[in-house]
């Protein structure tokens, strides 16, 4: 079978709801990320076959397929590159890197732009649907899907909770796993570890321009203190802002090529796919299926969770990497080593290629071989992508 590589993959860094990215439209935030991994790897831009954006809330700014504004905004693609935009909520740029490497890997396509956006703060979460059911256009549940699941409001902070319980996790333990997503975030940009992935944003500030370089949403004072006395989200609940990923601007992309593309371009890979995974599962319980989904992953791969080296697990509710390092039994030295959703936000439609890009720096930086990135998505759905650096 053919293999798919990736050459190079960055992100913007994050911003706080209504922060420092709060006055960058989406399709040129996204544009930004395109030109960088063109300006980067030094590729003909008109060789660039396709664009893949991920998107979870196309609708007011991201809407009018998202995807094709950015190419179409970006400084140095031409026109005649196509694009697509997709969703597959949260793990919709994962996804965008997974079908350019099919792509790549059936012969169709030798090079693909992977990418993925959310301004959070233009475009709200959830917004594409409440705005229909306020102008009275409907609700996403069918009768049908109502017959089958009676009186259930899908919602993944329901399905984090009921994580919480099923695992027996305490507040403690949540609150004790943000503080670390913090740490290592700090750490990580302490010793710019994130400096080979973060693209410069230009942005308007009060005391005039400057450049966008560090994650917004890192609570450089964080401590266990401060986290253990934010507010439950729910009066019998577990978890709080402070355990949950934060609200994010963002936007990230990754180029994926053919075997013949590196040759042809005189590219050199940072990595090669080793297995790429999509599972679906209980879509009431939901953000447990990258516990399964990482199961089918490594079974389909021929390894076993000891044989990789750096692990990604998105940091959608503390709960989610907490289940998935109880259910794999991994190293929880070797997860999310430079922080993750909690400390770096979640801009949802671009934290598939936002996390590749970390993943694939912290393994170069330690040296190691393979990694493994899964992302909880919505409607009990996951994506397992594992990568061995070259």
């Amino acid at each position: 079978m053919a293999v798919a590589y990736i050459v190079d993959a960055v992100r913007t860094a994050g911003g706080r709801r209504n922060g420092r990215l709060a006055g960058v439209h989406p399709v040129d935030l996204s544009a930004a990320t395109l030109d960088a991994i063109v300006a980067r790897t030094g590729i003909d831009p008109s060789a660039v076959e396709d664009v893949i954006m991920g998107c979870v809330s196309q609708g007011g700014q991201q809407a009018g397929q998202v995807g094709r504004n950015a190419v179409l905004a970006a400084k140095l693609l031409p026109d005649s590159v196509p694009a697509v935009t997709i969703d597959r909520q949260c793990g919709s740029s994962q996804q965008a890197i997974q079908f350019a490497a099919q792509a790549v890997m059936s012969g169709v396509q030798d090079m693909v732009i992977a990418a993925g956006v959310e301004s959070m703060t233009r475009v709200p979460m959830g917004s594409t649907a409440i705005f229909h059911m306020k102008e009275g256009l409907g609700n996403y549940k069918s009768p049908q899907l109502e017959e089958k699941y009676p009186g259930i409001m899908f919602s993944q902070f329901m399905g984090a909770e009921m994580i919480v319980k099923k695992h027996g996790f305490t507040k403690d333990q949540l609150d004790a796993f943000a503080l670390s997503s913090h740490l290592k975030a700090i750490a990580a940009t302490q010793a710019n570890a994130f400096a080979n992935e973060i693209v410069p944003i230009a942005i308007e500030t009060p005391d005039g321009p400057a450049m966008h370089t560090v994650d917004e949403g890192i609570r450089f004072d964080a401590s266990l203190e401060s986290i253990a006395g934010v507010k439950l989200l729910s009066p019998d609940g577990f978890l709080t802002a402070a355990s949950s990923s934060q609200i994010c601007d963002g936007a990230s992309a990754a180029l994926i090529v053919s075997e013949a593309a590196l040759k042809a371009h005189g590219l050199t890979p940072l990595a090669r796919i080793h297995n790429l995974t999509v599972t679906a599962g209980d879509p009431v319980i939901m953000l447990e299926e990258p516990l399964f989904a990482t199961d089918r992953a490594l079974q389909r791969a021929g390894m076993k969770i000891g044989d990789i080296d750096l692990y990604e697990v998105n940091e959608a509710f503390a709960s989610v990497p907490m289940a998935w390092l109880k259910h794999t039994g991994a190293d929880p030295e070797k997860l999310n080593v430079n922080g993750g959703a909690i400390a770096l936000g979640h801009p949802l439609g671009a934290s598939g290629t936002k996390l590749m890009s970390t993943l694939l720096q912290a393994l170069k930086a330690r040296g190691l071989k393979y990694g493994l990135q899964t992302m909880c998505e919505g409607g009990g759905v996951a994506n397992v992508t594992i990568v061995e650096m070259m």
